[in-house]
């Protein structure tokens, strides 16, 4: 809903028992804890002594499932998912997990990311007479692995994940058996967690071990296949050949700030980029303010190490999905004001710096400074945890294209001016990236510098592939 915020990818979350048939209620709440990855649709799929169950509809994890569903799907492996729609149709055919039969059995696959090789594969698998039932790219992964598979379930992954080209993190219920895959870059997250009972779990982020009960084991590797089963964790390392290029916006923005992704506390690495950005661009202010939530941290690490004091200006409505429907201007401009509201007390008569996580278009910093200064606010003075967002993701974040990111086309002065701030200052990505305790040669920060880790389409249709 908020249009000046890139929009969320999509969550993964699969659990493997040797002692529980009970798993999917155990997903379902992991799921929810990832809700914030996806919005538009969630599903989940068991796996029941080779046989295949799932469920999967449009809307929120809760509003999805109920006690009947759950109780259906019964098995010693469950994998689960919740869908932003990056492309491909919003549509409960482009739900997951994805669930096909061919003469081996049946395989469920979800998956978190974007291929930028889809299409091509695509055409290929349609020539020599795939069908496809789908618009997402998931498809394309699960047609190529049902045509390899003769070469047996683990050389025909391999040989699919070796072929696609993109970003990926794959869950995936094959032959009893539950497989996690990161792609080669590592740029969407994937880690691994233990049940007290000897459980194994594979999850987008680590604030879903916490909830199903697991202890986060490690993280999976760029290039990395895990097979799990009742002996274990077997890992194949596929591709060791390209540079790590974690996603610099799971720090930033996707991640929930109690996730832990790569060795690295979200949300530290905000506080400490909050800190960063008030040494880079001071300010003489009384009251330090966050765009609710993913800009809380950063604003706490601000006033923290500018010593001015912390507040709360801006009241976030938490009942909104983000899917809700905004069919002309006037109806976006309600929604921004009924998502966010100025408490008034707190900023009226007050120099009020607003520490926000991004800006991609600038529509909203625009509504949200002129919201601060009617209630009162003598000045406004924006502050922004990331670097200006010059150029578009290819990699599974849904983002405008060039010519609508604000960044790209202005200056820094220009965008203060359009967004009517008294003054507008970005943490520099040298910051950013030491927030993170990485270097430009652990994480991509293309959307930043157009620095790609791979070669990228000069054109992507939006509505041809997830």
């Amino acid at each position: 809903m908020n249009c000046d915020k890139f929009k969320d990818e999509c969550g993964v979350l699969g659990i493997f028992s040797k002692t529980s048939r009970n798993l999917s209620r155990r997903v379902a709440f992991g799921l929810i804890s990832l809700q914030h990855r996806g919005q538009e649709s969630a599903g989940i799929a068991a796996y029941d002594e080779g046989k295949v169950r799932h469920y999967k509809e449009m809307g929120l994890v809760q509003d999805v499932f109920d006690n009947d569903i759950l109780d259906g799907l019964t098995g010693t492996i469950s994998v689960g998912h919740v869908r932003y729609s990056t492309t491909g149709e919003s549509h409960v055919s482009n739900a997951q997990p994805l669930v096909i039969n061919y003469r081996g059995g049946s395989i469920a696959l979800t998956h978190n990311g974007n291929l930028v090789n889809a299409d091509k594969i695509r055409d290929k698998l349609e020539i020599s007479g795939s069908i496809f039932q789908t618009s997402i790219d998931t498809e394309v992964i699960a047609n190529l692995i049902a045509k390899n598979y003769s070469l047996g379930f683990k050389e025909s992954i391999l040989k699919t994940v070796r072929e696609i080209k993109g970003a990926f993190a794959l869950v995936i219920v094959c032959e009893g058996k539950l497989i996690g895959i990161r792609d080669p870059n590592g740029l969407r997250p994937l880690c691994i967690g233990k049940l007290p009972d000897g459980g194994l779990v594979l999850s987008s982020e680590s604030c879903a071990l916490d909830v199903v009960g697991a202890e986060l084991v490690r993280d999976v590797k760029h290039g990395e296949m895990v097979i799990i089963d009742e002996n274990g964790i077997e890992s194949i390392i596929y591709d060791d050949s390209q540079r790590v290029a974690h996603c610099i916006f799971e720090y930033v923005y996707f991640a929930r700030p109690d996730s832990v992704i790569d060795g690295v506390s979200v949300s530290s690495s905000r506080r400490c980029a909050g800190k960063t950005l008030a040494q880079e661009h001071p300010v003489e202010a009384d009251i330090v303010i966050a765009v609710p939530d993913s800009g809380i941290d950063a604003a706490i690490g601000f006033a923290q190490e500018s010593g001015i004091p912390y507040g709360i200006g801006l009241i976030k409505n938490k009942y909104i999905g983000r899917t809700f429907i905004q069919p002309d201007q006037e109806s976006r401009e309600l929604a921004v004001r009924l998502k966010l509201n100025v408490l008034k007390e707190n900023v009226k008569g007050k120099r009020v710096v607003v520490v926000d996580d991004s800006i991609v278009r600038g529509t909203t910093s625009r509504k949200i400074v002129d919201a601060l200064k009617k209630a009162g606010a003598t000045e406004v003075h924006m502050r922004v945890s990331s670097d200006s967002v010059k150029f578009p993701c290819f990699f599974g974040i849904d983002t405008p294209n060039r010519q609508q990111l604000v960044g790209s086309s202005k200056s820094v002065d220009e965008v203060r001016d359009l967004i009517g701030a008294d003054s507008l200052g970005y943490i520099s990505v040298k910051g950013l990236l030491a927030s993170v305790g990485k270097t430009n040669c652990d994480m991509c920060t293309a959307c930043f510098d157009g620095d790609y880790p791979m070669d990228v389409p000069e054109e992507v249709d939006k509505l041809m592939f997830e």
